[in-house]
């Protein structure tokens, strides 16, 4: 895995409080990029929503499909790019969902903040694409394994089923949201 990075001239210093309930950061820490991720939040008629199983880095991780911007990139293109990787299927985009507005250092790197932006979207026809019933139960702990998952909002725990913070923040504001 790629991470394409931004750089500062100069590194920030950052005093972190507790925010919305993320883990506080007590410790000033230097923050000397950025790392800037697209989602897509991929809902079906049935108030599902998609998810990807993956084994990256050396760790399971269950996440939104989406994945680091490159530059020259913008944010549709990144997305779009990264569920034709993912999935070798196009989204139609239905409109911005949210953009992480707290401080989140990125968590693979100690002098890297994490930005991630979300899409809401659906997919272009019906899935082309293996679809599991069963978290990990169709990747192998190989880096670059993925699978694809469909979970309802209803039976959605963010707390339970996704492996970042930022993610778990998005699905909170999902599961709430009236207006999907």
């Amino acid at each position: 895995m790629i991470f394409f990075l931004a750089e500062q001239n100069a590194p920030v210093s950052v005093n972190k409080p507790a925010s919305q309930g993320f883990r506080e950061q007590s410790m000033e820490e230097t923050i000397r990029h950025f790392n800037i991720r697209v989602y897509a939040l991929v809902l079906n008629s049935r108030r599902e929503v998609l998810l990807s199983d993956e084994f990256q880095m050396g760790m399971r991780m269950t996440k939104f499909p989406g994945g680091g911007m490159h530059f020259g990139e913008g944010t549709l293109d990144c997305l779009h790019r990264e569920m034709m990787e993912e999935f070798s299927q196009d989204v139609e985009v239905i409109r911005h969902y949210y953009t992480t507005d707290f401080f989140q250092k990125a968590l693979f790197y100690d002098d890297h903040q994490l930005i991630s932006i979300y899409y809401l979207c659906r997919l272009k026809g019906e899935p082309r694409f293996p679809v599991s019933k069963v978290p990990f139960e169709q990747i192998s702990d190989i880096n670059g394994s993925q699978a694809a998952r469909w979970i309802s909002l209803r039976e959605l725990y963010p707390d339970k089923y996704l492996s970042f913070p930022v993610d778990r923040h998005v699905a909170k504001m999902l599961i709430t949201d009236q207006t999907l």
